[in-house]
């Protein structure tokens, strides 16, 4: 990740080259509009975060928010991290068919598409991958197991 010694979105953005800021912020206007009620954004983890406030699920294996969507910038390119993807099969395969189909080039780790430019990614797919799982599910997803 970029070193950045930010506590909060407003610091890490400003600590951002313009090129990643501009990109970065293409990206977290389409997950603001999608995310679903009640998650919120925070910066954790070194990077922008959405996440399940702890009112709502405290009883997290390591005393921390269950992490929902992050993005950040790395020394070469950016990152979407997508744990809503992650945290179900069916939704990951549809996701990476649905990304294939839009004739993008997918980089794609467990959970982390990496990319350059904001045109790299299908937004409305992200959008759609966004607004797909509401809290109460992410939540109960997360506490399988």
């Amino acid at each position: 990740m970029v070193d950045s010694s930010a506590k909060t979105v407003a610091q890490y953005l400003a600590a951002l080259s313009p090129d990643q800021k501009k990109e970065l912020g293409v990206v977290r206007r389409v997950i603001r509009k999608n995310l679903p009620k009640g998650f919120r954004e925070s910066f954790n983890w070194g990077m922008i975060a959405y996440e399940v406030p702890l009112s709502v699920a405290p009883d997290t294996y390591n005393g921390k928010p269950l992490l929902y969507a992050a993005l950040a910038a790395q020394k070469n390119y950016l990152s979407l991290y997508l744990m809503c993807v992650y945290s179900s099969g069916a939704d990951s395969k549809r996701f990476r068919a649905e990304f294939k189909a839009s004739g993008k080039r997918l980089s794609m780790g467990k959970s982390c598409v990496r990319f350059r430019r904001a045109e790299d990614l299908p937004l409305e797919l992200i959008g759609r991958t966004i607004a797909a799982t509401s809290l109460k599910e992410f939540v109960k997803r997360c506490s399988r197991g």
